[in-house]
């Protein structure tokens, strides 16, 4: 099995007893998670939630652990306005039960103090579990450059908070492979990898991060100087959510099954 995941966003509403089977069958040793379905589902599957059934969490162990899956991360615990991160206590014990290796978040939050602040809590909780926590930088956001979300990172001080880097974020928000190089590795907890033109074609931004990102060498990003840049031992999710394929009909294997294979060469 590789160091490669297969990201939730590029699952569309997929089981994740059957998540995990897909990515065992595309040799990938990772996915990542939130605890209930996303709300884009072209494929029509059923709903689900782990939040709210235990059968389906003791399905879920048992699957990973037959195919050699198991979750690199954790999601869903966004900073808003108003919510505060000990709110996600709860989700994150279940994360936790789960086996995820680290949990994200990515600020809505436009108090850039604030979001450092949640970001203090959030790695204060996720380090009672022995877990990774992350902050994703995502262009205008609090995070949304990578000395912003740097300077987050710094603000927490802690061992187990460290950056979530997505290869369409940071080279969109103007970082670079060599700006990559000169981070301290130990900063890095989690890699997400896509492709994408650049400059963007599509006017709105996240209405491509969420929905039409390209197989790794279809677009103009430097990926093997991306990949070269990060720790060799973390986990890289591939984070390609094509939503018009799904949509056509094609199958997520169809539809991922390239984006492994690009991955592969590029590494």
């Amino acid at each position: 099995m590789s160091r490669f995941g297969i990201e939730l966003l590029s699952v569309f509403g997929m089981n994740p007893v059957e998540h995990v089977a897909l990515a065992a069958d595309l040799g990938c040793a990772y996915i990542s998670t939130g605890l209930t379905q996303l709300p884009f589902n072209p494929h029509g599957y059923a709903p689900w939630s782990l939040r709210d059934d235990p059968a389906l969490r003791r399905r879920l162990s048992e699957v990973m652990r037959d195919r050699g899956v198991s979750i690199a991360l954790g999601e869903g615990l966004i900073i808003r306005p108003g919510v505060e991160m000990a709110d996600y206590a709860a989700d994150l014990e279940i994360l936790a039960e789960l086996g995820a290796g680290c949990v994200n978040t990515a600020s809505m939050e436009p108090d850039v103090n604030r979001t450092a602040d949640q970001c203090a809590v959030l790695a204060e909780l996720a380090g009672q579990h022995g877990i990774i926590a992350s902050i994703e930088l995502v262009p205008a956001s609090a995070a949304g450059t990578l000395a912003a979300a740097l300077a987050i990172v710094h603000h927490v001080n802690r061992p187990n908070f460290r950056l979530l880097l997505d290869s369409m974020h940071v080279f969109r928000s103007g970082g670079s492979v060599e700006e990559l190089q000169a981070l301290d590795p130990k900063l890095i907890g989690y890699a997400q990898l896509c492709d994408v033109p650049m400059p963007a074609i599509e006017p709105d931004y996240m209405r491509e991060a969420m929905f039409g990102r390209l197989v790794p060498g279809q677009g103009d990003l430097p990926l093997a100087g991306f990949i070269a840049a990060l720790p060799p031992d973390i986990p890289i999710g591939l984070e390609v959510p094509m939503l018009a394929q799904a949509q056509a009909g094609i199958s997520p294997r169809q539809r991922l099954q390239p984006a492994v294979d690009a991955a592969r060469a590029l590494l």
